[in-house]
C-alpha cells in the first residue's frame, strides 16, 4: 500500500470552506486508508493501493461531489516529501517565508519559471524534481512578481503552493 499526500488547490480561501473532520470522511467513504488531515488547509495524508491517474480522477470528482466546487489536487508519494523539504535551496531566515509550488504537470512547473525576471534581493525561485522552490519576504506572499504568476488562473488546475513549515508536518 502507498502512502500519498493530496493537497488541494484554493481550500479555506476564497469562499470555499471545508472542514477536516469532513475531508478526512470524505476520504474514508472512497477507501482509503490511514487517513488523517493536517492544519485547515487542504493537506490530507493516506493510503491506498490504488494507480495515481484513477486516485487524483477520483478525488478531484468527490471533491467537486460532495463540495460543490471546481476541485483541483495535486499527488505527492510521501515518501518523496523528505527529499523535498530537506532539497529546500535556500538559506532560511525570520524575514522571510519560503514555500514550495508542488505542480501535477512538469510543464506547468518549467512556464512558471519561463522568461520570469526576478529581483534576487527580494524573492528566489530555483526549479527542483515535481516542485518550485520559492523564497519570498514576510508579507509579500501575494505580491511579488512570482506570486502573481504562480496565483495566474492557468496554473490553478496543476499547482498548488505550501509554506515549508506546513510540509515539515507532513512528514
Amino acid at each position: 500500500m502507498t502512502k500519498w499526500i493530496a493537497l488541494l488547490r484554493g481550500v479555506n480561501v476564497n469562499g470555499i470552506t471545508i472542514r477536516s473532520a469532513e475531508l478526512a470522511e470524505l476520504f474514508r467513504e472512497l477507501g482509503l486508508q490511514d487517513v488523517r488531515t493536517v492544519l485547515a488547509s487542504g493537506n490530507v495524508v493516506f493510503s491506498a493501493d490504488v494507480p495515481a491517474d484513477e486516485l487524483k480522477t477520483s478525488i478531484e470528482r468527490a471533491l467537486r461531489e460532495r463540495f460543490g466546487y471546481d476541485a483541483w489536487i495535486v499527488l505527492v508519494p510521501h515518501h518523496d516529501l523528505a527529499a523535498i523539504v530537506d532539497g529546500f535551496p535556500f538559506e532560511a531566515s525570520e524575514d522571510r517565508h519560503d514555500y514550495v509550488v508542488f505542480g501535477s504537470d512538469d510543464g506547468a512547473l518549467d512556464a512558471l519559471l519561463a522568461d520570469l525576471e526576478l529581483d534576487d534581493s527580494v524573492e528566489r525561485v530555483a526549479r527542483g524534481s515535481g516542485v518550485v522552490y520559492w523564497s519570498c519576504p514576510r508579507g509579500s506572499s501575494t505580491d511579488t512578481p512570482f506570486a502573481k504568476r504562480v496565483g495566474a488562473a492557468r496554473f490553478k488546475r496543476t499547482t498548488t503552493t505550501r509554506n515549508a513549515n506546513t510540509l515539515r508536518k507532513l512528514l
